[in-house]
Formats: structure tokens, C-alpha cells, sequence
């Protein structure tokens, strides 16, 4: 074990939080690791909403750049930032027990504005939790929020904002999470939200042997039917798509649940399935199937063609 694994991430303090979870995981079974911090777009462009900015990959693409120049020997990544399909030459090599999956609303102590009826402003710079809340609050109005977690944050204390949606997992993991708080259970976190995975190079057996005793079978299993849901939808990472799979060990069986909605949250298209475990490499495929056949597939081109503008 006198080869030592370099990490590479981004250098956010989430990022960093994440990657240094990795490397204390590795210790403690002998390797010895280095970080390698680096700067992605999507961390370096904060003036532009990140579906205008090409999408897929914005925040991985440095890292896989610098792995395929075998600068890095293995990168970590929120899992719901990963482009289902990833590049050549890199593979998923584990993903870590996955965290709380919710979605939370940061608020300023007054949570009258949650109602329907009325207007108000929340800030979010995703278009899946867009589109879920104003189909849920049609009157209110959506402000794009960008920027690292504390960045965020600190945007939210200086405007004149309702409220701001993060991901409860970020919060929780670098310890930010504030007393005003609501979790919104009933919104449909992104595709493997809440879950860490760590790549390798394809070629790279040593760092793929070491990686893979991270791995938890039951995140893998969820992540995978979640990612697939996505990809047959073929909708990027920032498409209006929420999916969540969870296993219920007392019957051996998966709850599926995913989503698809138009930009402006009116169209929706939900579907829910219970399935034995057997089924679990192609239930994110058929759930898919099922919105796309029922009337998903128009709103998915219609999507497409609003995205390219």
C-alpha cells in the first residue's frame, strides 16, 4: 500500500467535507491518500442560471478532465451532480450511505406566505424544486440562487427573500443548518440526492480494489433505479425530475416514486410503484416507460426545445 490514492474535488467546503470523508474512510484501511482541490464552472460562473451554462457535467467536468490526464486517481461528487453517463474511461467505483434526501425551506421566522393564495418570493436555482413549488404555489414568484452552500446562504440574509430551498444533506454534513427550517417532505428530491459517489479510472485496479470497500449495497441499489428514471427520461441534471427509491427490508420490496414536471410546475406527471427487490435493475426503466407512454414524452420535448434557448 505504498501508493498513495490522490482525491481530487472541488474546493468548496461541502465538496471538501465530502472528499474528506472519503480519505478518512481510506485510512482507516490503510491507504494513504492525498486531496486535490480544483475549481469547477459551475463553481467559477455565478451569474448564470446552470441550465444555461450546457448542463450536463458542470460541476464534474474539471474533475473528469483532470482524471483522465491521470492528475487524480479517483474524484467524489454529490451524486446527484453526475451525468448519468459518465465519461470514457472513468467509472463509478462506490457510493457512500446515502444522507437525508429532503429538501428543506431556509425561512426568516414568518411562514405565513405558505399558502397558496398568497404571493412571496423563494429562491432556488434548481428547476426541479421550481417547478414542484409553484405547482404547489402558483402565485409565487421563483428567484435563481447560485453559489456555493454558505454563498447561498448569505444571499438569502441579504434580500428581501420568503425563503430559499438546500438540500437538507449539505446543511447537515458541514453543520449549517439553521433553526428556521421547514423539511418539505412532500417535494421529490433529485435523482440520488442526499448520496456521495466516488470515480476511478476504468484502468486503475488498485484505486477501483480500494474504493469499492466504501460501497453500500442498499445506496446503489436506490441511486441506480433513481439514475436510470432520469436517463430513460433522458432529462440532464437539471431537467424538472424528481425520483426517489427506498427499500423496505421487513418485505424485501422497493417503493419507487418519480416525477416530471413542466418548467412552470402546471404539467405534472408522477408515478408510483411497489416492486420486489429481484426488479430493482430495471424499475427506474419501466417507471420511465410508464410517464413517457402516458403523455411525457411531448412534455420532455417541449422541454427540450425551452432548455436550448
Amino acid at each position: 500500500m505504498n501508493r498513495v490514492i490522490k482525491i481530487g474535488t472541488r474546493d468548496s467546503e461541502l465538496a471538501l467535507w465530502q472528499a474528506k470523508k472519503v480519505e478518512s474512510e481510506l485510512k482507516k484501511l490503510g491507504y494513504q491518500t492525498q486531496l486535490v482541490p480544483v475549481k469547477s464552472t459551475g463553481d467559477l460562473v455565478l451569474d448564470k442560471p446552470l441550465y444555461e451554462m450546457g448542463i450536463t457535467g458542470i460541476f464534474t467536468k474539471t474533475l473528469d478532465v483532470a482524471m483522465i490526464n491521470k492528475e487524480v486517481d479517483i474524484a467524489v461528487h454529490s451524486m446527484k451532480d453526475v451525468p448519468t453517463m459518465l465519461p470514457e474511461g472513468i467509472v463509478q467505483g462506490a457510493v457512500l450511505k446515502r444522507a437525508n434526501s429532503v429538501d428543506i425551506l431556509l425561512h426568516k421566522g414568518d411562514v405565513d406566505f405558505l399558502n397558496p393564495d398568497k404571493e412571496a418570493v423563494v429562491a432556488t436555482g434548481s428547476l426541479r424544486r421550481k417547478a414542484q413549488w409553484l405547482n404547489r404555489f402558483p402565485k409565487h414568484t421563483i428567484v435563481d440562487l447560485r453559489g456555493n452552500v454558505n454563498t447561498r446562504m448569505q444571499k438569502l440574509e441579504d434580500n428581501d427573500w420568503n425563503g430559499a430551498i438546500f438540500a437538507s444533506a449539505g446543511l447537515d454534513r458541514i453543520k449549517k443548518k439553521p433553526k428556521n427550517y421547514i423539511n418539505l417532505d412532500w417535494m421529490i428530491p433529485a435523482p440520488a440526492q442526499g448520496a456521495m459517489v466516488v470515480v476511478v479510472n476504468s484502468d486503475d485496479s488498485f484505486a477501483m480494489d480500494a474504493v469499492s470497500m466504501l460501497n453500500n449495497y442498499e445506496t446503489e441499489m436506490a441511486t441506480h433505479i433513481e439514475r436510470q428514471f432520469l436517463r430513460t427520461l433522458e432529462g440532464g441534471c437539471t431537467a424538472p425530475i424528481g425520483a426517489l427509491a427506498t427499500y423496505n427490508d421487513h418485505d424485501d420490496t422497493i417503493n419507487f416514486k418519480g416525477v416530471l414536471f413542466s418548467l412552470d410546475g402546471k404539467e405534472k406527471f408522477e408515478v408510483n410503484k411497489v416492486a420486489p427487490i429481484e426488479e430493482w435493475k430495471k424499475l427506474g426503466f419501466f417507471a420511465a416507460k410508464e410517464i413517457l407512454e402516458n403523455g411525457g414524452s411531448m412534455l420532455m420535448e417541449k422541454l427540450r426545445e425551452q432548455l436550448k434557448k
